[in-house]
C-alpha cells in the first residue's frame, strides 16, 4: 500500500468535509421555504420586492444557500385564517415552514385560548406532512392589560409544547418584531408595520432561527 497516496487522500477529504462544515446551509439541492402569516409577511405598505420572504431570499442567498421562499401572507389574518388555509398553502410542498399570526389576535382582543387551539390546528397539519417548522412568536399591546398579555405568551408556549412533543422539528422564536417594535426609525406611520430597514432587522435577527429550521431539512 502507498501510504503517502493514502495520507494524501486523507488530507483532501478532510480539506472537504471542513469546507462543508463552515458553509452549512451549501447543499446540493435548492429548498423551498413557506412563511405564511398576516401583513408583517405580505409586506403591507411597503413597495414589492423588500418583503419579509423576500429580504429573507437575499439574506440565504448571500449566506450560500438555495432557497426559494414563497410568501403566503395576507394582511388582517388571524391564527385562525392561518389555520383554515395551510392546506392548501402546503400545497406547494415546501420543504420547511415559518409561521407569523399573531399580531392581529391581539389587536382585536380574541381569545388567547382560541388562538392556542388555532395554533395547535396549524401545527398539526404542518407535523402531518413531517415538515419542520419555526414559530415566530408575537406580543400583546401594553393596553390589554398584564392578564391578556400572560394568557397571550402562554397560548404561543403551550401549543409549543404539546408540537415538540409530536416532533423535534419545531423552532420557537419567541418575539417576530424583535429590536423593532415601538422604534419609530423602524416603522411605517402607523408604528405598527415595519419599514424597508425594519425588515432588515428582523431578518438579521431571526436568520439563526431560520438557519436552524432549515437544517433540519438535511
Amino acid at each position: 500500500m502507498d501510504f503517502k497516496l493514502m495520507r494524501r487522500f486523507l488530507s483532501i477529504l478532510m480539506a472537504v468535509l471542513i469546507s462543508l462544515s463552515l458553509s452549512p446551509l451549501a447543499w446540493a439541492e435548492s429548498k423551498t421555504l413557506l412563511v405564511i402569516g398576516d401583513s408583517l409577511v405580505a409586506g403591507y405598505g411597503l413597495p414589492q420586492g423588500v418583503a419579509f420572504p423576500d429580504q429573507l431570499q437575499e439574506a440565504l442567498e448571500a449566506d450560500g444557500a438555495d432557497v426559494a421562499v414563497i410568501n403566503a401572507g395576507i394582511s388582517g389574518d388571524t391564527m385562525a385564517g392561518g389555520a383554515s388555509r395551510i392546506a392548501w398553502s402546503l400545497a406547494d410542498q415546501p420543504d420547511a415552514v415559518i409561521v407569523v399570526f399573531g399580531g392581529n389576535d391581539a389587536l382585536r382582543g380574541l381569545s388567547p385560548e382560541n388562538m392556542r387551539e388555532q395554533l395547535d390546528v396549524l401545527l398539526r397539519a404542518i407535523q402531518d406532512q413531517h415538515l419542520p417548522v419555526l414559530v415566530a412568536g408575537m406580543r400583546a399591546p401594553l393596553n390589554m392589560g398584564a392578564s391578556y398579555g400572560q394568557a397571550f405568551d402562554q397560548a404561543f408556549a403551550d401549543a409549543i409544547a404539546a408540537a415538540k412533543k409530536r416532533s423535534p422539528k419545531v423552532v420557537f422564536y419567541p418575539f417576530f418584531l424583535d429590536g423593532v417594535a415601538l422604534d419609530p426609525e423602524l416603522n411605517q406611520d402607523d408604528g405598527i408595520h415595519p419599514n424597508i430597514d425594519g425588515v432588515a432587522v428582523i431578518v438579521e435577527k431571526i436568520m439563526p432561527a431560520v438557519k436552524a429550521l432549515l437544517a433540519q431539512t438535511q
